[in-house]
């Protein structure tokens, strides 16, 4: 069996167990994060039938999805870096979740984009929930007028999204974010990665995006 594959499995046997042991009604799912790696570390996880991966990069996906979606409907691909106005229609033709809203003109841009092209992708809102200068999201106060803004474009938002301080611990912010989440009454929440996805679990994380405990360390 291919290490993806059995890296993924051990992954799902964790977050079972962890399941065990709380209310949740809601099975989490994994994105495969496979930024930087190439089809030949995907596809064994795309044979073993797993469905969704994530992205950072319009360009990167584009190259390396393009053929593969085309011939897999069922593939579904998340965008979960920030993404620039001047990329977002190559971003709305390919993937079917953006996990990186976080501006009203951003909003704007993916809704005009969404009506030429026809087509309905899934959102999350991007939440600086450790309100971090360096990191994109909108800050906790104005969540819930650019929600909003984004219902008041029509726009399918499923979620809020986050990625907490890495030096301080995660728990504090997934409660936070969980919190919001339910203030908006949101059905999705993007959170945790190989790191912390168990403790994001805990808090209600209905997609967990991992990368390296699936596909090993970046080069």
């Amino acid at each position: 069996m291919h290490k993806t594959i059995q890296n993924l499995i051990d992954i799902q046997k964790k977050i079972d167990s962890s399941l065990k042991s709380l209310t949740i009604n809601k099975v989490p799912k994994i994105i495969a994060v496979s930024k930087t790696f190439g089809m030949d570390k995907i596809s064994p996880l795309i044979d073993h039938g797993h469905l969704d991966f994530g992205e950072n990069k319009v360009q990167e996906a584009i190259e390396k999805w393009s053929d593969v979606k085309s011939n897999n409907a069922n593939i579904k691909l998340h965008l979960i870096g920030g993404l620039q106005t001047n990329k977002v229609k190559s971003a709305v033709r390919l993937f079917d979740f953006i996990h990186s809203v976080d501006s009203e003109k951003l909003a704007q841009k993916i809704s005009n984009e969404q009506q030429k092209q026809k087509k309905e992708l899934k959102l999350f809102i991007q939440v600086n929930i450790g309100d971090e200068q360096q990191k994109s999201g909108v800050d906790k106060a104005s969540v819930s007028n650019l929600y909003s803004y984004c219902k008041s474009l029509n726009l399918n938002v499923v979620g809020l999204m986050c990625i907490p301080p890495f030096e301080k611990p995660s728990e504090k912010f997934f409660k936070e974010m969980n919190m919001l989440n339910k203030d908006l009454n949101l059905n999705e929440l993007s959170m945790g990665m190989s790191s912390d996805y168990l403790n994001a679990i805990k808090n209600s994380a209905t997609y967990v995006r991992i990368g390296s405990n699936i596909f090993g360390q970046r080069s």
